[in-house]
């Protein structure tokens, strides 16, 4: 992902944050996520499976189980409570000019809760980044992550707004 596997600090964190940073211009550029909300779940789906082999092979050819160069994981795991946001229930128009505003505390607490949990990997994170040793494990620890990054906003925002 533009090569960020590669930074010497904090890899992981800089892919969800250009993650975020993609999201929110798209966001910004009026592109109808709504309306394609579905081809980006489908979208996910895909990379996720296609991740797995790769992650497979690159595990070997690194001689690790979860290199730091491969950050295609934080990609797939950023976007869940980021499309997640598509499916919510609520109806933003009463925002009116305050939608970005909006739209970006969003975007920084997912990427701040995310980072959260992938990096203290609390149960089940931490079993599924210990016990499975091949791309299905290094893909399902960020999705957890996300999945639980997306269920704090939803509580925070019920609470909150």
């Amino acid at each position: 992902m533009f090569g960020v596997g590669y930074f010497k600090y904090a890899p992981g964190t800089a892919a969800s944050f250009i993650t975020c940073i993609i999201y929110y211009i798209l966001w910004i550029a009026e592109f109808s996520l709504h309306n394609h909300k579905i081809y980006l779940v489908c979208f996910l789906i895909i990379i996720f499976i296609y991740s797995i082999s790769i992650i497979d092979k690159l595990s070997q050819f690194f001689k690790e189980k979860d290199p730091k160069e491969i950050v295609i994981d934080e990609f797939v795991g950023q976007c869940i409570p980021l499309v997640a946001f598509l499916f919510r229930p609520e109806n933003l128009s009463h925002l009116g000019g305050r939608v970005n505003n909006y739209i970006l505390i969003y975007i920084l607490l997912s990427f701040i809760l995310f980072r959260f949990f992938d990096i203290l990997k609390p149960y089940p994170i931490n079993i599924v980044d210990k016990k499975m040793k091949n791309g299905v494990g290094v893909m399902l620890d960020d999705i957890i992550a996300g999945i639980y990054s997306t269920i704090v906003i939803y509580i925070i925002y019920a609470l909150w707004f």
